[in-house]
């Protein structure tokens, strides 16, 4: 699993994350959860062939699967201090590469997303 670091969210960068995913998805696809943030719905941004976009209700975090990941990995920042803000990215880095795939997934799928996306599939 690849991590991508960028200075700020706008529609450039999300474009560049964006390739970068369609990429390593090769010949797969993905269902991206995305918020109605400006860069996600930009009319200037070119979704690849294999990224399928998947909008989030408004004002609705809780429902963003990366929501889950961050509280997941916050637990392990618990009560550590750090002495600049570059050491901070380092250890939420460090703690990114310790994760599998496998986790992940476990921790941020919504089986009812899941569950209605093969409903609406089979129609």
């Amino acid at each position: 699993m690849s991590t991508q670091v960028y200075p700020k969210l706008n529609g450039n960068y999300f474009q560049q994350f964006l390739d970068c995913l369609s990429q390593q998805l090769g010949s797969d696809y993905a269902i991206l959860q995305i918020d109605q943030a400006p860069a996600h719905v930009s009319c200037a941004i070119n979704w690849p062939e294999n990224i399928i976009p998947l909008l989030q209700a408004p004002h609705s975090p809780e429902l963003n699967p990366i929501e889950r990941l961050w509280q997941f990995l916050k637990k392990s920042l618990h009560n550590e201090l750090f002495p600049s803000l570059q050491d901070l990215r380092d250890r939420i880095q460090q703690l990114f590469e310790q994760l599998t795939f496998k986790q992940v997934m476990s921790i941020s799928s919504y089986n009812f997303i899941l569950e209605a996306l093969f409903y609406a599939a089979s129609y």
